[in-house]
């Protein structure tokens, strides 16, 4: 049964890939032909009656967060398709294993997570069309709507992140998390950016530090896990997808000096806005998580009753 689910969960993770790409195809070519008011630096085009929506910050803002997760959830994708490849057609048993535990891990956190950012780009696309983006014409609503359902389907973001935190990582006392971090260490090396090697290697530390915490309150209050499952799942997102985002970063560097493509430049610019504007999301997640559940658990169940009268 949990192969067959596992499997789903993962067609299921694909999903937000999906809308996170409809939504990258239909916002970024309506933002570069769309006229709509003038940039703050000055008119960009004193022959037309307003600028392109591409001159305004919060537009390239959504655009380029829509695009960090459309490209970030298709290098998870991959990411995971490479551990399948071993479990199906690897010749050495412990490798085999190995990747099994890589699939098992990064299965909730990937179905969760990419569902999650991939509704947050359904909306963020339709956001970028404005007035245009709630009618039928453009498509972008329909993306909105089907996106919803994908966190809901093959089990829920806070059912992913319960097996994430309770049956992944403390079921095994943290083995399989380190198991994970050390596997993300031991390819650091291929980050050409020191900068982003410090980041991540700070934050996997985060992770560590986190992950301990939650054990050790845990141990007084099993409430703990539920109240702090789905920001730990959303923080171990961001930091798995940080990884790849450094990754793709080297790769185009070394690419754009061998030729001069836009393709290139535009994937080091959006990893860039990533560890700039996204990855802080983790600081946010680990500080709910902190906090514990107390104000979570504080109503009792009879004032939660007591409000339907």
């Amino acid at each position: 049964m949990f192969t067959f689910m596992n499997s789903a969960r993962i067609g299921t993770a694909v999903q937000g890939l999906t809308h996170a790409e409809v939504s990258l195809q239909g916002a970024w070519q309506y933002a570069c032909e769309r006229e709509a008011g003038r940039a703050l630096t000055g008119v960009k085009q004193p022959d037309r009656p307003a600028d392109l929506l591409i001159v305004h910050p919060d537009v390239r803002r959504m655009l380029l967060t829509i695009r960090a997760f459309a490209e970030g959830n298709r290098a998870l994708t991959y990411f995971m398709a490479g551990y399948l490849d071993i479990t199906l057609q690897g010749n050495n048993e412990a490798d085999k294993e190995k990747a099994e535990q890589m699939l098992s891990f990064l299965t909730p956190i990937a179905k969760g997570f990419m569902t999650e950012n991939g509704l947050e780009a359904a909306n963020l696309g339709m956001q970028v069309f404005g007035g245009h983006g709630y009618i039928r014409e453009w498509g972008m609503e329909q993306n909105a709507r089907d996106s919803r359902i994908s966190t809901l389907y093959e089990g829920t973001t806070g059912i992913q992140s319960m097996d994430l935190l309770a049956r992944k990582v403390m079921a095994s006392q943290g083995a399989t998390l380190q198991g994970f971090i050390s596997e993300i260490q031991s390819q650091l090396n291929e980050v050409s950016d020191d900068e982003y090697k410090a980041t991540l290697q700070a934050t996997l530390e985060h992770w560590q530090k986190l992950t301990q915490s939650i054990g050790v309150v845990v141990a007084d209050d099993i409430n703990e896990i539920g109240s702090a499952a789905v920001d730990y799942l959303m923080f171990s997102g961001y930091v798995v997808m940080g990884f790849l985002w450094a990754k793709m970063a080297a790769v185009a560097k070394q690419q754009l000096a061998e030729n001069d493509d836009s393709f290139y430049r535009t994937k080091i610019a959006t990893a860039r806005f990533y560890f700039d504007k996204i990855l802080p999301r983790t600081l946010m997640h680990a500080a709910a998580i902190e906090t514990g559940a107390s104000s979570v658990m504080a109503l009792s169940d009879d004032d939660f009753k007591s409000y339907m009268g």
